[in-house]
């Protein structure tokens, strides 16, 4: 005759490596989607600069244009 005993713990072995499966879930469905949150929080927290850099280029340049013109 068998006992129930062994199968109980299949059973509960089972249900716990399950468990443990979800625990170690990630949020992210994918790196890239990971990449984007990195990159997020680090402008977010300045990493990057503000960004207004490229105005004052364009507006560098957009004068020089109009400069040259006004001299030609």
């Amino acid at each position: 005759m068998r006992s129930v005993r062994p199968r109980i713990e299949c059973l509960s072995l089972e249900t716990q490596a399950a468990s443990a499966g979800l625990a170690l879930a990630c949020c992210y469905s994918g790196s890239d989607e990971y990449e984007a949150s990195v990159i997020a929080q680090r402008r977010d927290a300045g990493a990057y600069g503000h960004g207004q850099s490229h105005v004052v280029v364009m507006a560098a340049a957009t004068a020089a244009v109009f400069l040259f013109f006004l001299v030609f």
